[in-house]
C-alpha cells in the first residue's frame, strides 16, 4: 500500500511527536505512563484526521497499544464494551428498528407536517418533528436515515417549489444534528462524555438529568437553526407563497400507510416507545437504570407476539463500528485521566481566566473542532478528557465544561463532509439539494448562533438546573 501526500505528512507529524516524547529529558514531570500514553494519543489523533483509514480501527489500534504497554489493563479495555451506556445504545437500536418497521415514525411525521399552511410553519413543524425523533431513534445517521424517506415525499409534492425543497434538504440534516443534544442516546459523543466524567470526577449523567439539560438546547437551537436556513436558503417570494400539503399527497408518495385506522402493530409500538420513554424519564422515582429499561423495551419490541421486529433483523441495524469505536476511545481517555497524561497537557495552559471565558475558549474550539477531525465521536474522545482536565485547573465546574463542549460538537455543517446526515441529504439523485455554497453560507450564520446559545444556556440555565458554572 502506497502513502499519499497526505498520509506521509501525517505520519511524520505523528512520529516526530512521539520522538519528543522518547526523549528522557523533554518534558519534566511527564510520567513513564504519560509518555505512552500522549505518544498513543497522537498517533491515534493524526491518524483521524489525516489518513482514509478507518475511525475505529484506529481507535481499537490505540486501546491495544495502551494495553500492551501497561498503561491500562486488560479488564478496563474489555470492560468498556460491557459499560451499560453501550447496552443502553444496543438496545435503542432495537427499538428504532421496531419503530421504523411498524411506519409509526412515517405516520407521525406526516401527521405533523399537513398541518402547515404557510412556509415558515411548515419549516418549524418539521423542525419539532425532527426534535421528536431523537427520543425514538439513537445516533444522527440513524434519525437520518428514517427521516429521508418523509423528506423525500415532501421533496414530490413541492416539485414545483425548487428553492423549498432545497431549504427542506438543508433543514433536515441541520435540525437532525443539533437536536440530538436532547437524549444520551442522541449521539455516540455523548455516552463518551459520560463515561470520561464518571472515571475523571466519579460524577455520572444519568438520561434524566441529560435530558433536563439538553432538551430547552435542543428546541432553542434547532428552532432558531430552522430561521437561518430558511432566511439563507430561500427569498422573500418564496417564503410568501402558501403550502398545501394533505395526508393524500404524503401517501402518495410513501411506500407505507400514513393515513387510515392504525394498523394493531402501530398501536403496539406507540405504547411500547412511549413507556419506555416516560420510564427513562421517571427514572428518578423508580430507580431502574435506563439501559434496563432499554433492555426490556428492546426484549419487547423484537418478541414473537407483541413485537414488530425478528430480533435478528434489528440487531442488523446496530452500529457495532461504532460501538467497538466508542468502547476504545473510553479505554483512552481512561488512560489520559489516570497516567496524568491529561492534567499535564493543560498545565501550560493560561487557566487563570474569568469562568465565562473559559467556557467561551471551550464552546469555540469545540465548534471548529469538525474542520479538523469529522467523527463527532472522535471529537469528543480527544476534547472532553482535556476540558475535564482544564476546568478542574481553572476552577470551573468539569460537568458544565464537557456538556459544553460535547453540545458544541454538535455544529458540523460547514462542509458536505462534516457528517454523515449532510453527506446523506447532499446526494439524493433527481432531486434538487443543496451545494458547499449554501453549506458556507448557513455556516456562517449558524457558527456563532449555535456557539453563543451553549454559552448563554452553560451562564445561565444550567445552574438552575443543578449544574454550576463553578
Amino acid at each position: 500500500m502506497t502513502l499519499n501526500l497526505r498520509d506521509a505528512a501525517t505520519l511524520c507529524i505523528a512520529l516526530s511527536i512521539c520522538a519528543l516524547l522518547v526523549v528522557p529529558g523533554n518534558f519534566p514531570g511527564l510520567t513513564g505512563d504519560a509518555r505512552l500514553t500522549l505518544a498513543v494519543f497522537a498517533l491515534a489523533t493524526c491518524a483521524w484526521i489525516g489518513t482514509s483509514i478507518d475511525d475505529t480501527y484506529i481507535a481499537l489500534g490505540a486501546g491495544l497499544a495502551l494495553t500492551a504497554t501497561g498503561v491500562i489493563s486488560s479488564e478496563t479495555l474489555f470492560s468498556t464494551l460491557g459499560d451499560e451506556t453501550v447496552w443502553l445504545l444496543i438496545c435503542a437500536f432495537v427499538l428504532a428498528a421496531a419503530v421504523a418497521r411498524s411506519g409509526l415514525a412515517g405516520r407521525a411525521a406526516a401527521f405533523l407536517v399537513s398541518g402547515a399552511r404557510g412556509v415558515r410553519q411548515l419549516t418549524h413543524l418539521t423542525t419539532a418533528a425532527l426534535v421528536v425523533t431523537a427520543f425514538a431513534v439513537p445516533a444522527t445517521s440513524g434519525r437520518a436515515a428514517l427521516a429521508l424517506p418523509v423528506f423525500l415525499a415532501l421533496a414530490k409534492v413541492l416539485a414545483d417549489r425548487r428553492r423549498l425543497v432545497v431549504m427542506l434538504a438543508l433543514l433536515f440534516p441541520t435540525v437532525i444534528l443539533l437536536s440530538a443534544v436532547a437524549t444520551l442516546i442522541g449521539a455516540g459523543a455523548h455516552l463518551i462524555t459520560v463515561s470520561v466524567l464518571w472515571e475523571a470526577t466519579g460524577e455520572r449523567i444519568g438520561f434524566t438529568q441529560w435530558l433536563l439539560l439538553g432538551l430547552p438546547l435542543a428546541v432553542v437551537s434547532s428552532h432558531l437553526a430552522a430561521e437561518a436556513v430558511l432566511l439563507t436558503t430561500t427569498r422573500r417570494a418564496d417564503r410568501v407563497g402558501p403550502v398545501r400539503i394533505t395526508l393524500d399527497d404524503l401517501q402518495e408518495h410513501s411506500e407505507q400507510p400514513v393515513t387510515g385506522p392504525w394498523e394493531p402493530a402501530e398501536t403496539r409500538c406507540a405504547l411500547l416507545l412511549a413507556t419506555v420513554v416516560a420510564l427513562w424519564c421517571s427514572e428518578p422515582l423508580h430507580q431502574v437504570p435506563p439501559a434496563v429499561v432499554a433492555l426490556i423495551g428492546a426484549v419487547v419490541a423484537a418478541s414473537p407476539a407483541l413485537g414488530t421486529v425478528r430480533l435478528k433483523d434489528a440487531l442488523g441495524t446496530v452500529p457495532w463500528s461504532l460501538l467497538l469505536f466508542m468502547a476504545a476511545t473510553m479505554a483512552m481517555g481512561v488512560a489520559l485521566a489516570e497516567s496524568g497524561a491529561a492534567k499535564w497537557l493543560v498545565g501550560g495552559m493560561p487557566l487563570n481566566v474569568p469562568p465565562w471565558l473559559f467556557l467561551a475558549v471551550v464552546i469555540a474550539v469545540s465548534t471548529a473542532a469538525h474542520l479538523i477531525l469529522q467523527s463527532r465521536s472522535a471529537r469528543s474522545s480527544v476534547l472532553v478528557p482535556l476540558v475535564v482536565a482544564a476546568a478542574v485547573g481553572a476552577g470551573v465546574n468539569p460537568v458544565a465544561a464537557a456538556l459544553a463542549s460535547t453540545a458544541a460538537a454538535g455544529f458540523c455543517h460547514t462542509l458536505p463532509a462534516s457528517a454523515k446526515p449532510v453527506t446523506l441529504f447532499a446526494q439524493i439523485p433527481g432531486v434538487p439539494t443543496y451545494t458547499p455554497r449554501d453549506l458556507l453560507r448557513l455556516s456562517a450564520v449558524l457558527a456563532p448562533l449555535t456557539a453563543a446559545v451553549v454559552l448563554l444556556c452553560a451562564l445561565t440555565l444550567w445552574p438552575l438546573l443543578g449544574v454550576p458554572v463553578r
